[in-house]
């Protein structure tokens, strides 16, 4: 995990939002999120796993799955998954769990981030600096 240093730590957004300003640009919110905070990814690319600009945030007015919910931003980061290549070896259930528990697990959820992507991150923090912050 890679911090990046941004003018956005801390500034709070309506979360509709954001998401009206951050997925024309490709960001996606996370699967990891919960009732009072979560993550905009950024797909950066799929090497051995996938490589993404994270920028996360936490409710400070609201449940996030309520209309108006307000979330203060954290530090973006830049993360790097490798996952397992094969089966997952942990695997014993039958068909139904199965098909809810279908990928396997991460080979190192936390891998090192590729050096050729640290300053595509940096100039992604630097758009949506421009783009939440205008004005």
């Amino acid at each position: 995990m890679i911090e990046i240093s941004s003018k956005l730590q801390g500034e709070s957004f309506k979360l509709f939002h954001l998401e009206q300003q951050l997925k024309p640009l490709g960001y996606v919110i996370g699967g990891n999120w919960d009732y009072d905070h979560g993550s905009f990814d950024y797909k950066i690319d799929d090497e051995v796993g996938y490589q993404f600009l994270r920028l996360p945030f936490q409710s400070v007015d609201g449940q996030l799955d309520s209309p108006g919910a307000t979330v203060k931003l954290g530090t973006p980061f830049l993360l790097s998954h490798k996952y397992q290549i094969g089966l997952d070896d942990h695997v014993h259930v039958g068909n139904a769990q199965a098909s809810f528990n279908q990928f396997s697990e991460p080979q190192d959820p936390d891998a090192e981030f590729p050096e050729k992507y640290i300053s595509l991150g940096k100039a992604l923090v630097k758009e949506l600096e421009e783009v939440l912050l205008k004005d």
